[in-house]
């Protein structure tokens, strides 16, 4: 008997923002407790990555703010959102528990952006990580990208169309121009 192995897309370049249909580069990096979460451990189940600039500004407190009052999207996909800036930990636990985050925000605080930079999303000029978002199936493949310069919030409409198409509904139309579907099936 003769067969092939799937063909994968290549794994992305440091620097480089990973594709729909590309491996999600592994990390670890510590939570808001000091944990350690590595996301190669998380596979089984679809995982969020929102990188944000800063803990306590303004449009980032916003886009986490809408995340928290609408976890349930993300728990009925059985989803794991994980919040990731460069902030130290001190500021990621005081940050979640002044706003009552109950997901983990994660520390890309040493070396400095390094997660953020291996997903091409770090600003090396800022210091800061670039509003990116990654939706993860649970293989580990990237299945959604959306990248939003400074200063423009994410579409909450993108997460719920992604996280609806990844457990088997219909897509709903999303208003946000920078989603990106994964590959089609039959």
């Amino acid at each position: 008997m003769t067969g092939s192995a799937p063909v994968q897309a290549p794994a992305p370049q440091a620097g480089t923002v990973p594709s729909v249909g590309q491996p999600a580069p592994d990390f670890e990096l510590v939570n808001q407790f000091g944990e350690p979460v590595r996301l190669s451990e998380l596979r089984g189940r679809t995982v969020v990555l929102v990188f944000f600039p800063f803990a306590f500004s303004g449009i980032c407190t916003g886009e986490l703010c809408e995340l928290r009052d609408n976890l349930a999207v993300f728990e009925d996909a059985d989803a794991v959102v994980l919040g990731i800036s460069v902030d130290s930990k001190f500021a990621q636990r005081a940050y979640a528990e002044k706003e009552g985050y109950s997901f983990d925000l994660l520390a890309d605080f040493w070396p400095h952006g390094a997660v953020a930079e291996r997903y091409g999303v770090f600003d090396p000029e800022s210091g800061m990580a670039l509003r990116g978002t990654f939706i993860i199936d649970a293989a580990g493949t990237v299945r959604y990208v959306v990248v939003n310069p400074r200063g423009q919030a994410r579409d909450f409409a993108g997460y719920r169309a992604a996280l609806t198409e990844l457990s088997g509904g219909s897509p709903a139309p999303s208003t946000d121009p920078s989603y990106s579907r994964g590959p089609e099936t039959a």
